[in-house]
């Protein structure tokens, strides 16, 4: 079972319940929840807020490490059949939709389609002409791709340029030739969704939440322990903003509007995303009178797919 939905939406408290109900543990798909010491910004569950639900792939990664789609596949993979293992129910939930569709479809994550001479090159044309330009490249061979990823995201915008490069295909054509449902398991696929405008104002309310929690003294603690803006984990939503505020780029107010703006975005690209693929079930909160309803909806639609 997979469990998702847009940034805010409340996925966390929903999966603990029905994971309760139905012997599940819960495999994390969030690419930020995996670093260490980053608990605040990336909304990490906390261990008195899982109620015994053994919880995965969260919070095992120092945050100068870099991680790949490959390398969660992998993790997910193992973690899934160890839990099958023990008799009990796989659920995946989070909202980075590359993690998801890593296991929901037959993609090959391998060395195919490499130029390493082109990937230095395209490398350091980032460092003379900055990542924007390199981006730009993407909008007239690969406009999915150009729309999907930002600049800041180098490494798979240089992926993007480099497959096209080898195969003279974009990423979505060539896996448009795979057999991508070719796969060991049976989805069942939820989407949590409501009102855009409730939506947005939830996302803001998080954020200020955020900041009365120490979020600002979370990332003052990371950049004392030698983390910066060059790593990935610093990239993420809520810690780059906090980086600038602390180095005097911007104000305090600047950055907690920039992080609100930029959770709400990211809210719509997640929607985006995930109505690409057909299999998933829609859940509208707006028509449930209680998340006890929507747990329950779930588990009944879980059962009902399983005797089909």
């Amino acid at each position: 079972m997979i469990l998702s939905g847009p940034t805010g939406i409340g996925k966390t408290a929903i999966s603990i319940d029905i994971a309760k109900k139905i012997n599940g543990e819960i495999i994390s798909s969030d690419s930020m929840q995996i670093y260490k010491y980053m608990d605040i910004g990336s909304a990490k569950v906390l261990p008195e807020e899982m109620d015994g639900v053994p919880h995965h792939l969260i919070d095992f990664l120092d945050p100068n490490m870099e991680f790949s789609v490959a390398s969660y596949k992998q993790l997910a993979q193992d973690k899934v059949k160890e839990i099958i293992s023990r008799d009990r129910y796989p659920m995946i939930v989070g909202g980075t939709g590359l993690y998801i569709n890593s296991l929901i479809f037959n993609y090959e994550f391998t060395g195919t389609y490499k130029d390493c001479e082109y990937r230095e090159y395209l490398q350091h044309l980032a460092e003379e002409k900055g990542k924007e330009f390199v981006h730009k490249m993407l909008e007239k061979i690969d406009i999915d791709s150009y729309n999907r990823l930002y600049p800041n995201d180098l490494k798979r915008v240089i992926r993007a340029l480099e497959v096209y490069k080898t195969t003279g295909k974009t990423i979505g054509k060539l896996n448009e030739n795979q057999n991508i449902y070719d796969i060991p398991y049976n989805v069942h696929y939820y989407v949590l969704n409501m009102d855009r405008e409730n939506l947005y104002d939830r996302i803001n309310k998080r954020v200020d939440n955020m900041i009365e929690k120490g979020l600002i003294e979370e990332v003052i603690k990371l950049k004392n322990m030698g983390y910066n803006s060059n790593m990935q984990s610093m990239k993420g939503i809520g810690y780059k903003e906090i980086l600038f505020y602390l180095d005097n780029q911007i104000s305090l107010e600047e950055a907690i509007e920039m992080i609100k703006k930029g959770s709400r975005n990211y809210a719509k690209r997640q929607l985006t995303w995930f109505r690409k693929d057909k299999r998933v079930n829609w859940i509208n909160k707006d028509k449930f009178n209680s998340e006890e309803e929507i747990v329950e909806f779930i588990i009944k639609d879980i059962n009902l797919n399983k005797n089909r």
